[in-house]
């Protein structure tokens, strides 16, 4: 198995962990192993709080990156991904994998370059066309600097807005690290992406993972006019159906995801000529998981019960694309608990670049506060339903903010399908199952 974490935030996570006061020690056993070592100590020296930070006062939150860059928070981000591939490589020689969102640009680079300089083998990305980051991974793994294109609303379309990072202008004393070459999966849900991205990577890919529409977090919009259910979700129809003889014949292999996490999936997976199948619900669900204990513990008693619920939210990421949300009482899930929350942009990461009529780049999110984004020149419907996914999805492994009117940032669960079947691993009398009870019970 390839064990795959989560790259969104790291920046953010690693700030906040050090302000809690590193409980455990691991972020800053991690830094101890990062090879540019002033910069390591200027973090700890900005964010490690010994004992932790009062339980109401808020987090210390970095600068918002921006086209240009700062310091500041590139250097967080190189950081934050090193420390967690670090801590997920520890006391083993098995290989590790990290998984970005291509529609947050503003980190890709450093990103990448922090995950390489810890040993990263694998990089999955979806939620967009990463048509350049084999270009920069090549660039990367020579410590040389690398380039990645941004959409900007209202440029024209060939304007060649770029963001650019040079790992020479961080590196210290001695020689550059040498890195290896991490394999990229671009993760698509058509045949059509799927050749798109053979044919301009140049044959950089060491495969897909094929992911429907029954997968958690974001999944690709239907195709064709939308259509909605009763109470609002998308429906998928024959034209979302993923050509899986056309993928194996490109003769690359696939991963296949979406409610493939049994014994059945991966059996009907391997059938269609799949090399195997990736899954996440189970896995968020598990003992070993980031996710809040007391939410993990509810959510998994409502499957139990026969009381479980995803929504295909077409409105509540800011990207766009929509959305698997858990329901779940007391979380933005809940209508009620989303309009009691105050608007508030503070991380950024979902924000969208823009042309401001005075020539220059600005940023905006349609989840934050409604007058910001109009006087942007952002459209009043497109804020209608849009959720701070940056706030609620760290506030979902126990490190929310806390807001101005000292409340503490709420969280909004993400889940595939298969979350009503979560009784294959666990059941009302021993709803504590690990990482190994899933694997042993996929593999049979």
């Amino acid at each position: 198995q390839l064990g795959v974490v989560a790259g969104t935030a790291l920046d953010e996570i690693l700030a906040r962990r050090l302000q809690e006061g590193d409980p455990g020690g691991h972020m800053r056993r991690a830094l101890e192993h990062f090879p540019m070592r002033r910069m390591a100590q200027s973090i700890i020296d900005q964010y490690f709080i010994s004992g932790g930070k009062s339980p109401n006062a808020p987090f210390r939150t970095r600068k918002l990156p921006s086209l240009e860059g700062n310091r500041e928070s590139t250097e967080l981000c190189i950081a934050g991904n090193f420390v967690e591939v670090f801590l997920a490589r520890e006391g083993h020689d098995n290989p590790v994998g990290i998984n970005y969102l291509e529609k947050i640009q503003f980190p890709h680079l450093p990103s990448i370059y922090g995950a390489m300089l810890a040993g990263v083998a694998v990089i999955i990305m979806g939620a967009g066309i990463p048509l350049e980051i084999p270009d920069a991974i090549d660039a990367l793994l020579e410590n040389q600097p690398a380039a990645y294109t941004v959409n900007v609303t209202g440029a024209a379309r060939n304007a060649g807005y770029r963001m650019k990072f040079d790992p020479k202008a961080f590196l210290e004393e001695g020689p550059p690290a040498t890195l290896r070459r991490p394999a990229f999966l671009p993760i698509v849900s058509s045949v059509t992406l799927a050749n798109v991205l053979i044919r301009k990577t140049g044959g950089r890919l060491a495969g897909f993972v094929v992911e429907g529409p029954l997968a958690g977090g974001h999944n690709a919009p239907p195709r064709g006019a939308p259509v909605m259910t009763d109470d609002g979700q998308p429906i998928y129809g024959p034209r979302d159906v993923i050509d899986l003889p056309s993928i194996a014949k490109l003769g690359l292999p696939f991963w296949l995801a979406g409610c493939y996490g049994s014994p059945e999936g991966l059996h009907k997976a391997r059938a269609a000529g799949a090399a195997g199948i990736q899954v996440g619900t189970a896995f968020a669900l598990c003992r070993e998981s980031s996710l809040k204990p007391s939410a993990r513990q509810a959510l998994i008693r409502k499957a139990l019960t026969g009381k479980a619920r995803i929504f295909t939210d077409p409105i509540a990421s800011p990207t766009g694309f929509p959305f698997k949300v858990a329901a779940l009482e007391g979380t933005l899930s809940e209508q009620d608990v989303y309009e009691k929350r105050q608007r508030i942009c503070d991380l950024g990461f979902l924000r969208d670049f823009y042309l401001r009529p005075d020539g220059k780049i600005g940023y905006r999110c349609p989840a934050e506060p409604i007058p910001a984004f109009l006087a942007k020149g952002g459209k009043l419907e497109s804020t209608i339903g849009r959720k701070c996914l940056c706030n609620s999805l760290v506030a979902n492994i126990g490190l929310p903010q806390i807001m101005a009117d000292g409340s503490k940032e709420k969280c909004l669960v993400t889940l595939g399908d298969d979350f009503s079947n979560i009784g294959r691993f666990c059941s009302l009398d021993n709803t504590d199952y690990s990482a190994a009870d899933v694997i042993r019970i996929i593999s049979g």
